[in-house]
Parts: C-alpha cells; sequence; structure tokens
C-alpha cells in the first residue's frame, strides 16, 4: 500500500466507512477489474484526489475569470461552482474506471478464446487429468488474459487446496468475459457428468472460431462504411472548403488573415483530430484488436 493510499484512508476512512455498503457492485468490479484494492481503501483514494482538485481548480479558475474582466464575487462563485462540476465529474469517472476495465480485459479475452479453446482441446486430447490440462496450458503466455486466469486457478488448487470445479466457479465469479464464464461452467459441467471433456472443447471451439468469423465479417464492412465517409466527408469535404475559402479570399468577400486561420485550423489542427479519432474507433472496433 502507498503512503498515498494510506494517508487517504487515515484522512477519510471514518467518514467512508458507513457508506461501503452503498458501493456494493464497486466491490465486485474491482474484484473482476483486478484492482487489488478494497472498496474503502479505492472510495478514500479518489475522494482524496477529487479534493485535491478541487483546491488547486479554485484558485486557477478565479484567475481565469479575473483576466477576462470578471467581478471578483463573481470570479470566486464560478470558480468554485467549475470546479465542483468538475471534481464531481472525476470522481464519477474513478467510480466507473473499473467497468472500463472489465470492458477491456473481456475484449482481450473474447478476442483469444477461440484459439485458447483449441489448444485446450489439443492438451485433453491427450487424455491428461483436468487439473493437469490447466496447469499446462497456464504454461503458455500467448493468450494474456486468459492465461492469468488460468494461473490463479490452477494456483487455487496447488496453494489453497481447492478441487477443480471450486477453483472453476471461483474463476467464473472473478472473470470479466460472458464466453469465458459460459466455458468454464460447460468444462465443470461436463467433467461432473463424465463427459469427454476433449469432445466438448473441440465442438466449442469451433462455435468460438464460427463467431470470430462472422466478427471479422462484420467488422470488414464496418471498415468499409468509416472509408467512405472518412474520405467523402473529411478529406474532400476539407479539400472543397479549402478551396471555396480560396476562391472567396479572391472575390474580397472574407479578409486574408481570417482565411488563413480557418485553412490552418483545418489542414493542422482539424484533420489529425479526427484522423486520429477514426484510428481510435477502427482500432477499438476491431476483433483482432490491431
Amino acid at each position: 500500500m502507498s503512503s498515498y493510499v494510506r494517508f487517504a484512508i487515515n484522512f477519510l476512512s471514518k467518514y467512508v466507512q458507513p457508506h461501503v455498503d452503498f458501493f456494493s457492485e464497486l466491490k465486485l468490479d474491482l474484484k473482476k477489474s483486478g484492482l487489488r484494492k478494497t472498496v474503502e481503501e479505492y472510495l478514500s483514494t479518489s475522494i482524496l484526489t477529487c479534493l485535491i482538485l478541487f483546491v488547486v481548480e479554485v484558485p486557477v479558475i478565479s484567475f481565469i475569470f479575473s483576466l477576462l474582466g470578471m467581478g471578483v464575487l463573481f470570479s470566486l462563485i464560478m470558480s468554485v461552482t467549475v470546479s465542483l462540476c468538475i471534481s464531481i465529474v472525476f470522481f464519477i469517472l474513478f467510480i466507473n474506471y473499473p467497468k472500463f476495465l472489465i470492458s477491456d480485459k473481456a475484449k482481450e479475452i473474447d478476442r483469444s478464446l477461440p484459439f485458447a479453446t483449441i489448444y485446450l482441446s489439443t492438451i485433453a486430447s491427450s487424455r491428461l487429468p483436468p487439473h493437469k490440462i490447466l496447469e499446462i496450458f497456464s504454461k503458455f503466455k500467448e493468450y494474456g488474459e486468459i492465461n492469468g486466469e488460468v494461473k490463479k486457478m490452477v494456483t487455487d488448487m496447488k496453494a489453497f487446496g481447492l478441487n477443480i470445479y471450486d477453483s472453476m466457479d471461483k474463476a467464473v465469479d472473478r472473470s470479466a468475459s460472458n464466453d469465458f464464464k459460459e466455458l468454464l461452467w460447460s468444462m465443470s459441467s461436463t467433467l461432473k457428468a463424465g463427459g469427454d471433456l476433449s469432445v466438448y472443447l473441440t465442438e466449442k471451439s469451433k462455435t468460438f472460431l464460427s463467431n470470430y468469423r462472422r466478427k471479422l465479417n462484420d467488422f470488414s464492412h464496418s471498415l468499409a462504411v468509416f472509408l467512405e465517409v472518412y474520405l467523402t466527408a473529411i478529406v474532400l469535404g476539407t479539400i472543397f472548403f479549402t478551396i471555396l475559402t480560396s476562391i472567396m479570399s479572391g472575390l474580397g468577400g472574407m479578409p486574408v488573415t481570417n482565411i488563413v486561420f480557418i485553412q490552418f485550423f483545418l489542414i493542422f489542427l482539424f484533420m489529425p483530430l479526427i484522423s486520429l479519432a477514426f484510428i481510435v474507433l477502427i482500432k477499438a472496433s476491431s476483433p483482432g484488436g490491431e
């Protein structure tokens, strides 16, 4: 525990502790996201950070308003109001930050799951005991978050003496991916029923691969739409607007300095920012994450 977190707990725990029960969902989110903090630690740190942000913002924003020629009382009231709103927004972001991490982990698991299931089915075909299958799989790092989840299951069995069913149930509770939860539930049910785990994993890997191909196909169509919008609305629109403003400048309809400023903004600020936004959007919607 860092000194900052320790200070936050010492300073705010007596105010946070009575309200911990109102954040029951946050406790589950922290567990799934992998943030090794209790609800009390996380809330105390978040509130202290927002308080520091508020204290810093008030004089800064008040100074900015005073530079704009506002009165002292108006600057003070507006700075407090704006600082309070910003601090509340940051607190909401803090509370929802574990959800963002869970979403990222779920996407990473879902991307790797079809290929991880194929590898699991290959190991299971050797007729090894289930705990040995998981132990062998945990030694490979190619599957990212899935490998981490399986490692935790192996640790639960080796260090804490849990059987494979209990370790799977525990993994289901903390997993961020619904597909991975379904896989673990089905593996546990297959083992309890005495079924063939290798056959099940082989069939499940085919289902996951079929869904992965469908996602790739949907992404290819979405990418074509993104490309058409980018070329038509952004690139051609910017070129057309630049030509139009140049013609207007030649006809004397607008001051030259305004034309140059608008063109500079479009070419060197607007275009790069929009291009970056499209790159982020495409990367986020890609099934492969690249």
